[in-house]
C-alpha cells in the first residue's frame, strides 16, 4: 500500500502522512479507543477530498472524516485515512446579518465563530464544554447540545443547508425543499435522486412510520442522538402536515460522518445573548436533592441549569488555574447546580435571580445560594467546562471512563431515573461521577474504571448493557449530544429496535455502497470493549527518572493522564498560553496530546529505555516550547515541559548529548568568562561576520541578535552598593540571566526596594539550573537545586522571602526543585518553594499589606502594556504585574491577551525554531505592539 499512497500523495494538494509518527498521533480522540489508521490527510480543497473518495473506493479503504478530535464516543478512530479540516478548511464564507445566518467550512472553530459573528450582533448557540477548540463540523457530525439547549436546542436545530460530497464523488446541497422540490429530486438516476426517492418510500411506509414512533426516544427529549434522526424526517412535510419543509440536513446531524463527507455549512443564528446575567450556584447535600431542585427550576425558564458533584469539586482544588475559579464554593457541597438567569435590564435579571432562589429556599432545597456576578461567570462556567480533563487527573489507573455518559432522559423523569441508576452501581461496588446538564435531563454518568485489568473490562461492558436498558425503560435516549460512536452502536438495536436498526443499514448501504464513510459507527459496529487504548492486562512499567513523578503516581502515567479532550488545541483568539506551537501551525503534532499519544504508544510497543531514546520521542518533542502552559490550563495537569525535560535526558543518556544544547546549559560559565572582557565579548556578537560565524557555529539563526554583556555584572554593583540598615529585608536571587545580560533591571530592583524601606540581602549561591532543565541535561539541573536548596533554606527567617527578578529562574524553586533534589531534600525544598516569590508577587503582598501605597509613586501620566513570561502566567499571575504597575494613580495599564512570545530560552534563536517562534509572536504580542505609539511603555 505504501506505493499506492506515495502516488496519492503526489496527486494531492494538501499533504497526506503514513508515517508511524503521524499515523500513532491520530490513533485515538478523547474517547478510551485505539484504531492505527492507514495514513492522515490534510486536504485543501473539494478535489482532495473527492480524490480520497475515489482512493478509498479503489483499494478497499475508507475515510474517517475528523476536525478537533474531541469525540468521546470513538468516531474519531478508525483504520482508514484520517481526513482531518481543521488545517484548512476553516474559513468564515458569508454572513447575513438581515436573514440571520452564517456559511462556514466544517474546520471553524465555534468560539472564533461567534466572535466573529459580534460585530453582526449575531450569536451561534449550542456551546460544548470544548467551545474554544469544538469545530462546526464535529458538532453537526455529533449533533452537539452544550449547556445552553434548554434556550437554543441542539446543532440540528440551526443547520440549515449542508454542502458536501456523496460516496460517488459527487457535489451535493441538502436543503429545506417545498413539496413540489421535494417531489421533482426524486426524478433522475444521480445517488441524490435515489437517495431522496428512498427516504419518499421509507418513511411513507406506515409499518416503518409505527415502528419509528412506537420504538424512538420521547420526543419531548430535545437531546436524541440515538442512531440516524429518521424521527426527525418523519415529523416533516410531506411526511407531517403543516410541519417545516423536508430538510435532509437533519439526517446529516448526528450521522457521524458515515453518510457524506461534509464540505460547507449554512447556520442559522440567533441575537446576541441578554446583556444581563447572573448565576446561581445553589449548594446541595446530594445530588438527588439538586436534582430534585432541577425539576422546580426549570419552571423558571432559566438561561442553564448545570450540576457538579462533590468528585468533580474535589479535581479542582489541586489544578493550578482551576482552583482559583472555587471562590464561589461554600463549605463541601455533594452538588452544586449552577442556575444562569439573564436579562436585558440588570433590574428584570435580578428577579429572576431571587426567584430562583425563593423557589429553592421555599421547597427547602438547598442550603446556600451564592450569587455569582456577570463579571465571574466566565470563570465558573471554565470550572463546570473542565469536568472532562480534571476527572482524568485522578492519581493512578482507574479513571472515570466515558462509556455511559450521555444517556439523556425527561426532566421531570431525571430524579427516578437517577435514583435508580445509583442502585444499579452500589450493585457494581461503584460510585458514578454526576455532571453537566441537568436542566435538559442529561447528566453526564462516569464510573471509575481500570481498563487495563480483566474485570474492570466486564465491568465496562455490563454497565453499558444495564444502563442501555434502564434508558430504554425510561423511553429516553443512550446519546444526548455525544454520538454513538463506537461505544454506544453496538446496543443501537436495543434502543430503537430491529426494525428501525434494519431501516438504518437500508440508508448506509444506499448512500454508501463501498462502506468507505467512517465504518463501523452507527451500524455494523464492532463489539464495544474491543479496540481500546489499553489492552488488557497491560503493566505500566517502573521508569527510574530523575524528576520526581510520585504525584502522578509515576513517569508512565504523568503522561497517560492525558485523555484526549483536546484543551491544548485552542487557538490564540481565546487567550492562554498553551499551545503555542500549534495556534501557530494548526498541525496536530504540535498538541500536547499528540506528544502524549505518542509516546505512551511508544512505550506500549517496545520496552522504556528504547521508546525514549527513538528518534520518532525527539521529533514529537521538538516543538514543544516548555512554556508551562498546560501545567496550569490543562485540567488534567499534563506537565509537558517536565516530560520533556526528562525523555531528553533519557535520550541523551543513550544518544549523547548535541554539542548546542551543552553550551546553553553552560550559559553561565560562558557568560562568566566573557564577563572578564565585556567590551570584547560584545563586539564579537554586534561584528557582522564574527557574529554570523558565532551563531553558525551554534546552529542559531543568523536573524537573531546574540545576547550582550553589560559592563558591570549585578553581583559586581552590589558588591560596591551601600545600603542604610532599614527594619525590613529581603533575599534577592542573584538570578545569572539578569546578573549578566540584564544588570540594568537588577539595579533598578535593588534601589526599589531599598526606596520602599527594605534592605535586600544577598548570598554566594548557585546558578538557578534553568538553562539545564530546559535543554534536559537534569544531572547537572539536580547539583543547581540541592546548592540552592542547601544554600537558602537554613538562611531564610520565618518572616523572609527569597525575591527573584526572572521568573523562570525564581520560579524553578516552586516547580522543579521539590522534584529534583533527593529525597532528604524534599522537604528543605517544598518549606523554601514557598518563601520564592516573583517582585510582582511580593511588591502586591507589601501592597495589600500596606506597607506600600501611591503616595510613594510619581503622578506622571504614562501608558503601559504588559507582555507576562509564560511560567509567570503558568505558575503565578500575570495580573498581578497590572496590579503593581497600577499603584501609581496616572499609570493606565493593560494586559496584551498574548500567549507565548515564541522565543523561550533558547528556543527562538535555534536556526530550525526562527519560522516557528517568529510565526507564534505575530499570533497576538507583535500585531498588539504595532498598534502602540511610541510614547507607550512595553
Amino acid at each position: 500500500m505504501k506505493d499506492q499512497l506515495t502516488k496519492l500523495e503526489q496527486e494531492l494538494n494538501g499533504e497526506l502522512y503514513f508515517d508511524d509518527l503521524h499515523r500513532h498521533i491520530y490513533a485515538t480522540d478523547a474517547s478510551v479507543y485505539k484504531k492505527l489508521p492507514l495514513a492522515v490527510c490534510y486536504p485543501k480543497s473539494k478535489e482532495d477530498i473527492k480524490k480520497l473518495i475515489r482512493f478509498a473506493t479503489q483499494h478497499k479503504s475508507s475515510l474517517i472524516p475528523r476536525a478537533a478530535g474531541t469525540s468521546l464516543a470513538g468516531q474519531c478512530v478508525g483504520e482508514g485515512i484520517v481526513v482531518d479540516v481543521s488545517k484548512y478548511f476553516y474559513g468564515i464564507l458569508e454572513v447575513n446579518d438581515s436573514e440571520g445566518w452564517v456559511r462556514v467550512q466544517p474546520g471553524v472553530v465555534r468560539d472564533q465563530l461567534n466572535k466573529h459573528l459580534q460585530a453582526y450582533n449575531l450569536f451561534f448557540g449550542p456551546n460544548t464544554s470544548t467551545a474554544n477548540r469544538a469545530m462546526i463540523g464535529g458538532m453537526v457530525g455529533n449533533n452537539s447540545c452544550g449547556s445552553y439547549s434548554i434556550v437554543y436546542g441542539t446543532t440540528r436545530d440551526h443547520v440549515v443547508e449542508v454542502k458536501g460530497i456523496l460516496s460517488d464523488g459527487s457535489e451535493v446541497c441538502f436543503k429545506a425543499l417545498d413539496e413540489g422540490q421535494f417531489q421533482s429530486k426524486k426524478t433522475g438516476v444521480r445517488l441524490e435522486n435515489k437517495i431522496y426517492t428512498q427516504i419518499n418510500e421509507m418513511l411513507s411506509n406506515e409499518e416503518n412510520r409505527n415502528h419509528i414512533q412506537k420504538e424512538f426516544p420521547k420526543s419531548s427529549i430535545h437531546r436524541r442522538n440515538t442512531g440516524y434522526a429518521i424521527d426527525e424526517l418523519l415529523a416533516l412535510n410531506p411526511f407531517s402536515a403543516n410541519a417545516d419543509p423536508f430538510n435532509l440536513s437533519k439526517l446529516i446531524c448526528g450521522s457521524e460522518g458515515t453518510l457524506m463527507f461534509i464540505t460547507e455549512i449554512k447556520l442559522h443564528c440567533d441575537p446576541l445573548p441578554p446583556k444581563n446575567k447572573l448565576l446561581v450556584a445553589a449548594h446541595f447535600e446530594s445530588v438527588q436533592k439538586a436534582l430534585k431542585a432541577t425539576v422546580e427550576v426549570m419552571a423558571l425558564k432559566p438561561r442553564a441549569v448545570e450540576l457538579m458533584d462533590d468528585i468533580i469539586l474535589e479535581c479542582t482544588k489541586g489544578n493550578i488555574q482551576y482552583s482559583k475559579y472555587r471562590f464561589f464554593v461554600e463549605g463541601n457541597p455533594g452538588a452544586i447546580l449552577l442556575v444562569e438567569v439573564g436579562d436585558d435590564e440588570l433590574k428584570k435579571c435580578n428577579e429572576k435571580a431571587d426567584k430562583v432562589i425563593k423557589v429553592l429556599k421555599d421547597k427547602k432545597l438547598g442550603y446556600a445560594f451564592p450569587l455569582v456576578q456577570q463579571k465571574d461567570i466566565s470563570k465558573v462556567w471554565a470550572l463546570r467546562s473542565a469536568g472532562l480533563g480534571l476527572l482524568s487527573n485522578v492519581p493512578g489507573d482507574a479513571k472515570a471512563v466515558a462509556v455511559i455518559e450521555d444517556t439523556a432522559v425527561e426532566v421531570a423523569d431525571l430524579p427516578d431515573y437517577i435514583a435508580e441508576f445509583t442502585e444499579m452501581m452500589n450493585g457494581y461496588n461503584q460510585r458514578a461521577v454526576y455532571y453537566a446538564h441537568a436542566g435538559a435531563g442529561e447528566l453526564h454518568l462516569r464510573p471509575l474504571l481500570n481498563l487495563k485489568e480483566k474485570e474492570d473490562r466486564k465491568l465496562f461492558r455490563a454497565i453499558a448493557k444495564d444502563t442501555a436498558d434502564l434508558v430504554k425503560k425510561y423511553e429516553g435516549s443512550l446519546s444526548g449530544e455525544h454520538g454513538d460512536g463506537i461505544v454506544r452502536a453496538e446496543f443501537i438495536p436495543l434502543m430503537v429496535g430491529e426494525h428501525n436498526y434494519n431501516l438504518f443499514k437500508e440508508i448506509k448501504k444506499l448512500w454508501d455502497p463501498h462502506n468507505i464513510f467512517n465504518p463501523g459507527k452507527i451500524v455494523d459496529a464492532p463489539p464495544m470493549d474491543e479496540d481500546l487504548r489499553y489492552d488488557e492486562g497491560q503493566l505500566t512499567p517502573e521508569v527510574k527518572t530523575t524528576l520526581d513523578f510520585s504525584s502522578s503516581d509515576g513517569f508512565i502515567r504523568a503522561i497517560e493522564n492525558c485523555n484526549g479532550s483536546g484543551d491544548c488545541r485552542k487557538l490564540a483568539f481565546s487567550g492562554g498560553t498553551m499551545c503555542p506551537s500549534y495556534m501557530a501551525s494548526r498541525n496536530e503534532k504540535d498538541t500536547t496530546r499528540a506528544r502524549a499519544n505518542l509516546l505512551r504508544q511508544l512505550i506500549q510497543e517496545s520496552d522504556v529505555k528504547k521508546a525514549l531514546a527513538s528518534d520518532e520521542a525527539k521529533e514529537i518533542l521538538d516543538l514543544c516550547l516548555s512554556c508551562k502552559g498546560c501545567t496550569a490550563e490543562c485540567p488534567s495537569n499534563v506537565d509537558m515541559a517536565s516530560i520533556k525535560a526528562e525523555v531528553m535526558h533519557q535520550h541523551y543518556k543513550i544518544n549523547g548529548v548535541p554539542l548546542r544544547n551543552r553550551l546553553f546549559s553552560a550559559f553561565s560559565n560562558l557568560n562568566k568568562l566573557a564577563a572578564l572582557m565585556p567590551g570584547v565579548s560584545n563586539a564579537v556578537f554586534e561584528n557582522p561576520v564574527s557574529g554570523s560565524l558565532v551563531k553558525k557555529l551554534m546552529g542559531l539563526a543568523n536573524e537573531r541578535s546574540l545576547p550582550l554583556l553589560q559592563d558591570i555584572t549585578l553581583r559586581k554593583w552590589l558588591s560596591k552598593h551601600r545600603q542604610v540598615e532599614q527594619n525590613k529585608r529581603v533575599f534577592l536571587f542573584v538570578d545569572e540571566f539578569t546578573n549578566y545580560n540584564d544588570t540594568g533591571i537588577g539595579i533598578k530592583t535593588v534601589l526599589l526596594l531599598n526606596r520602599l524601606g527594605y534592605y535586600v540581602e544577598t548570598i554566594k549561591h548557585d546558578e538557578s539550573g534553568r538553562t539545564a532543565i530546559s535543554k534536559g541535561l537534569l544531572d547537572k539541573a539536580v547539583k543547581h537545586a540541592e546548592n540552592n536548596v542547601l544554600q537558602f533554606a537554613d538562611k531564610l527567617g520565618e518572616n523572609d522571602f527569597l525575591i527573584g527578578i526572572e521568573p523562570s529562574a525564581i520560579l524553578s524553586f516552586r516547580d522543579e526543585y521539590p522534584k529534583l533534589v533527593k529525597s532528604e531534600l524534599k522537604e528543605k525544598a517544598k518549606a523554601l518553594s514557598q518563601k520564592c516569590l516573583t517582585i510582582e508577587e511580593f511588591l502586591f503582598q507589601a501592597y495589600e499589606k500596606g506597607e506600600i501605597n501611591s503616595h510613594n509613586f510619581i503622578s506622571e501620566k504614562k501608558r503601559i502594556v504588559i507582555h507576562g513570561h509564560c511560567h509567570q502566567k503558568a505558575l503565578s499571575k500575570i495580573d498581578l504585574t497590572q496590579k503593581i504597575l497600577s499603584i501609581p494613580l496616572e499609570y493606565d495599564t493593560e494586559i496584551i491577551p498574548s500567549g507565548c512570545c515564541g522565543m523561550a530560552g533558547s528556543f527562538g534563536y535555534e536556526k530550525e525554531h526562527y519560522k516557528m517562534s517568529m510565526d507564534i509572536g505575530e499570533l497576538v504580542l507583535f500585531p498588539s505592539i504595532r498598534k502602540e505609539n511610541e510614547e507607550t511603555i512595553i
